[in-house]
């Protein structure tokens, strides 16, 4: 294993340069997984049953617990944002599992946190307009009184941040701990040990880390719609 993020192969367009790192190909191939799982469920929609069983079983049970989900933290009206949370749910699980086989999970970028993190800053921007206006909307940062704008206007600008860095940090410490762990050159450390802070740093931390990253973005957008 290995914390670095690598320049993997460099791309020339003009006079500039860019490079794919280690965190784009990560992401491509885990992007490429959820793909191919989507275009699998859509041919298999024709041979849905009404009586569900094996393979339609699992994903009505994915679409069900995601629809719940969404339901019970956004409530009822809101549970149309299911299908992007989904999404977004099982992209950041992936990316914190991918070290199982080895690969530098892409959410130990903060690049990639931090993209995610900006998603959920301009949907509450957005919805936040959408549902008070904009008199109302710039009025919430002098609530509830004016000497408060400030601290407001921090604070909303600080929930990208501490949704990004939460996810950044807790991931790349994994990521550097278990690489640092394998470096350990007394062999005999390395049987079962392992397995245990997989188990641990990956699977653990990795799905919730997950919830909590979806969770918090599900309040701060539900927040903003709520008039």
């Amino acid at each position: 294993m290995d914390f670095y993020n690598h320049h993997l192969w460099p791309i020339t367009i003009g006079k500039h340069e860019f490079w794919i790192t280690t965190t784009i190909r990560n992401t491509w191939i885990i992007m490429g997984i959820l793909i191919l799982f989507a275009l699998i469920v859509r041919y298999s929609l024709s041979k849905f049953q009404k009586i569900p069983k094996g393979f339609q079983n699992i994903v009505e049970a994915i679409i069900e617990i995601f629809y719940n989900f969404t339901t019970s933290t956004m409530g009822e009206k809101n549970k149309g944002f299911a299908p992007y949370y989904g999404t977004i749910f099982l992209f950041i699980l992936f990316s914190n599992l991918s070290g199982l086989i080895g690969l530098r999970a892409p959410t130990a970028d903060l690049a990639t946190t931090l993209g995610l993190a900006l998603l959920t800053f301009f949907m509450v921007q957005y919805f936040g307009i959408r549902s008070k206006g904009i008199k109302g909307y710039i009025k919430g940062f002098f609530d509830p009184v004016p000497v408060f704008f400030p601290i407001n206007l921090i604070g909303e600008i600080a929930n990208p941040i501490s949704l990004s860095f939460r996810l950044f940090g807790n991931i790349l410490a994994g990521t550097m701990i278990m690489t640092l762990y394998y470096a350990i050159p007394f062999w005999p450390a390395k049987i079962g040990l392992p397995a245990a802070l997989h188990a641990y740093f990956d699977v653990f931390s990795g799905v919730l880390q997950t919830f909590i990253f979806v969770m918090l973005s599900m309040t701060f957008v539900s927040g903003a719609i709520e008039e």
